[in-house]
């Protein structure tokens, strides 16, 4: 929904006034910063008179004026610079101030303004920036870039470990909305259900976005959903792709841990082709393979149980970490991105995108040692010299994604300006369960496979958008929109032998009467006003009306402003309501098993049941609607110098009826008759349910720092220092269960599932950056800290664990043999700084002491100091 502005000279009139001079020929150009990146919104004017432009969305700019005049380029947080006319063609270089200047897409469709100028707070990262940490994902790279931004891989957690859920915030992965050249990403197929950050909710699925692809990153952090539609509540991410761009690159690195794991390999391609007369294909392809880590402890005979015998003793002493793999997927990754644009007439043009990414990963189940699985033993299977020696399920994925754009940018006239566009986005996952066994059918059959394909599930979208931005005059310009969206989720069904039973060992798969196919639409109307009521002082208002085919509808609205301090500073506020759509895979998914239970002569079901579900709606369950936000921020902004400047945003934001996914509610033996809820359960044959419920009424608060330091005179070269830093704590206010299950005694949101929202995540966060760059050679240096977080117990506080404050270093040389081609040497977690270690486990033997690190919690990550090396060269 970013709308491409291109200021001609008639809108700038409005802005600049009109010249009574006459020139004598067309004077056309494309103004660049020191990045070779354009620059939007530059003044360009006659010096000497009132006439002028300003640069469009692509740095271009056009105006009237004969040879021997001098043209003065200037934008804020730039270097003024003049230059004479002396032909038709004049380019410009401009020398770029603090990123806190530059000039965003996010937030703002009928004026481009600068993030000094917003009224809200945004970021702007360019790829350059993203790429120096040295991380090796679009999402590891924004961890250790943006404060408020957070996403670990993944250690035992089935599926979920092929995406590590991503937020901002603090507020869950479902409650960012992430947008691709301005145009909504679908979101992934897949549910995080293991006890993760996140579970219960979707996520977009940032590996399939190469970070070859992206010029910029930004990030808009306030509420949007006025603007956006619903997900926007915690902000908004945009992937910029790159354009026509002045070089071709390629790039290849490699590293590998200092515990001599975790290979990894990438390599990427970004070259621009002509298109027609004046357009441009930008193409990008790109690799990525890893390989898996381990973290595992090592409990040994400690870990028997009393009655063990002398083989599994055996086994046990001869693996003391009892086979487990607790770390890093392996992954192999492939990506094509191509965003490609040309010219229709003389003042329209045509654009487009595409991404398709496929991807292969197999994470670990627990470890199936010998005392666990003799029933299988029992049976003769799986033997080695006569002694059992259990087995490791694998839990392997293959997930496509691509999203698909096209759209017309038209200047209608009169400074009316539309964008007309179609997106379709699709992500999918394909499920394989290896080295595990259907201990039903063995018993059943005295056999059983050891390899499952248990279904898969996938979620796409259609959206088709019509927007108009037009700048009515000096003090108001607007924008206004439409939007079609039509949506669907698809579970598709397992081979029989993966749920015969209680299903394949470590993930049973879909059964019949759980797959199927499920749609909704909905359909947007928005509308924005911005007034410049002066130079100082800019109020905006912004509505949104949707209305969705399976719950209804919603309005959401918001008022923001910013008043300038003198020419340096800014202050700003805003308020907004929002919203967020529960999917339709909280809406539809059903993933369980059938169980034997000596008190019942027919198997009974446990597991995650949908909101339809007879047992489901008997327990007073209502169906799924939205969550609804007030989201509240005010800051200040302020630019020292050109290259000192500070911003300091708080923000507080309220979620009503948050969707939650609910603690296990389960048959204990209690009297029908005293206690309705088991006769609720008995009645629809479920020993133990789980489901998706607007339950949770949450607050967030929070701070947002940041410094930026430029252009420090430093031996050689430049030394530029950042300083940013987060600071969130999530509360929860309310758990609103229903009647039946309230009136009995039933805790449908256990403790440890409610520390997943409020300290599973770092409650803090510190970026301190230093570059420095001269001819030949560039340094970074960077340190994190993650603030501390806690793992819930399920026994009470008294158990619960906080895990201290970490600092991760990471140190970057870089070598230019040539200006086109460099070597670059990054170690990540120079002094190898590992989260505390977990308490043993209060919980069964099987966890044990397996776990070194705790797989709930997330600060770091558990991989350690990192070695690698890169090689890039543009030509």
């Amino acid at each position: 929904m970013i709308k491409f502005l291109n200021l001609k000279s008639l809108i700038l009139f409005m802005f600049l006034g009109t010249s009574s001079l006459v020139f004598g020929q067309t004077v056309s150009g494309v103004v660049t910063d020191d990045s070779s990146q354009p620059v939007p919104g530059v003044s360009v004017v006659v010096k000497g008179t009132t006439t002028g432009t300003t640069t469009d969305f692509d740095g271009n700019y056009s105006l009237n004026a004969n040879n021997g005049d001098t043209l003065v380029f200037s934008y804020v947080g730039y270097e003024t610079q003049e230059a004479v006319v002396t032909g038709s063609t004049l380019n410009v270089t401009l020398q770029s101030g603090v990123a806190l200047d530059a000039v965003v897409l996010l937030g703002n469709r009928s004026k481009p303004r600068t993030i000094l100028d917003s009224p809200v707070p945004i970021d702007n990262i360019s790829a350059e920036e993203l790429t120096s940490g040295g991380q090796p994902t679009i999402e590891a790279m924004l961890t250790f870039k943006v404060p408020s931004f957070n996403a670990q891989p993944q250690a035992i957690s089935d599926a979920t470990a092929h995406y590590d859920p991503a937020d901002l915030r603090g507020l869950g992965p479902s409650r960012t909305l992430v947008l691709v050249n301005g145009k909504r990403k679908n979101q992934s197929a897949q549910v995080y259900l293991n006890r993760t950050p996140g579970k219960g909710e979707v996520g977009v699925d940032l590996k399939s976005i190469p970070t070859a692809a992206i010029e910029r990153v930004e990030i808009l952090r306030d509420g949007a959903s006025a603007q956006y539609g619903s997900d926007a509540i915690a902000g908004v991410i945009n992937m910029v792709l790159k354009k026509d761009a002045q070089f071709s690159t390629f790039s290849a690195k490699t590293g590998i841990t200092s515990e001599g794991d975790g290979f990894n390999f990438a390599t990427d391609f970004n070259t621009t082709l002509g298109f027609g007369e004046g357009g441009f294909v930008n193409l990008t392809l790109g690799y990525y393979n890893q390989k898996l880590t381990n973290r595992a402890g090592t409990p040994g005979v400690a870990d028997l149980p009393s009655d063990a015998r002398d083989y599994e003793i055996e086994w046990a002493q001869n693996n003391p970490d009892l086979g487990m793999h607790v770390g890093q997927p392996d992954l192999e990754k492939g990506d094509v991105f191509v965003n490609m644009s040309h010219p229709v007439g003389e003042n329209s043009e045509f654009y487009s995108f595409h991404g398709y990414t496929l991807r292969t990963g197999r994470s670990f189940a627990y470890y199936r040692a010998p005392y666990w699985r003799r029933d299988v033993a029992d049976a003769n299977f799986i033997t080695t010299d006569g002694n059992f020696q259990g087995y490791q399920p694998t839990f392997e994925a293959r997930i496509k994604d691509h999203i698909n754009s096209a759209g017309l940018k038209m200047d209608l006239g009169e400074g009316w300006n539309a964008d007309a566009s179609l997106t379709f986005g699709k992500n999918s996952v394909d499920y394989t369960v290896n080295n595990s066994v259907n201990r039903d059918y063995l018993a059943d059959n005295g056999t059983s496979p050891r390899t499952f394909n248990p279904g898969g599930y996938s979620l796409s979208n259609v959206i088709g958008n019509l927007d108009f931005s037009k700048v009515f005059s000096d003090v108001v310009s607007g924008s206004f929109g439409l939007e079609y969206k039509k949506e669907k989720f698809e579970a598709r069904e397992g081979n029989p032998l993966s749920y015969y039973g209680a299903g394949s060992d470590s993930f049973a798969g879909i059964k019949p009467e759980e797959s199927g196919e499920w749609d909704r639409n909905n359909f947007a109307a928005y509308a924005g006003l911005d007034f410049d009521i002066s130079d100082a002082l800019l109020l905006g208002v912004a509505g949104r009306y949707e209305d969705f085919s399976d719950f209804g509808d919603n309005f959401s609205w918001k008022l923001n402003g910013r008043y300038k301090l003198g020419s340096a500073g800014a202050l700003r506020a805003s308020y907004s309501t929002g919203f967020r759509a529960p999917t339709l895979h909280q809406r539809h998914l059903t993933n369980s098993q059938y169980i034997i239970v000596a008190s019942s002569p027919e198997p009974l079901l446990q597991g995650t049941l949908a909101n339809n579900n007879p047992a489901v709606e008997a327990l007073g369950v209502p169906n799924l609607f939205a969550e609804t936000s007030r989201n509240m921020s005010a800051g200040i902004t302020y630019q020292f110098d050109r290259n000192f400047s500070a911003s300091l945003d708080f923000y507080s934001i309220n979620v009503n009826d948050r969707v939650l996914f609910s603690s296990q509610i389960g048959a204990d033996g209690d009297d029908t008759t005293t206690n309705p809820v088991e006769q609720i359960l008995e009645d629809n044959g479920v020993v133990a349910v789980q489901f998706f419920i607007n339950a949770g009424d949450t607050k967030t608060t929070g701070a947002d720092l940041v410094l930026n330091y430029r252009n420090m005179d430093f031996g050689a070269g430049k030394l530029h220092a950042n300083l940013a830093a987060n600071f969130n704590k999530t509360t929860i206010d309310a758990i609103n269960t229903p009647d039946a299950l309230a009136q009995n005694g039933y805790d449908i949101f256990a403790r440890i599932e409610k520390g997943l929202i409020t300290s599973a995540r770092p409650r803090s966060k510190v970026i301190l950056g230093l570059d420095y760059e001269s001819d030949k050679v560039n340094v970074g240096l960077y340190n994190t800290m993650f603030g501390k977080v806690t793992i819930t117990s399920p026994n009470g506080a008294e158990f619960d664990q906080e895990l201290s404050s970490k600092i991760a270093t990471d140190l970057s040389l870089s070598y230019k043999f040539t200006d086109n081609l460099s070597l670059t040497g990054i170690v990540n977690n120079l002094f190898d700084v590992y989260p505390d270690v977990t308490k043993a486990s209060t919980g069964t033997a099987q966890a044990g002491s397996r776990f070194v690190y705790s797989s709930e919690v997330q600060q770091l990550g558990q991989l350690g100091t990192n070695f690698s090396i890169g090689l890039n060269y543009k030509f």
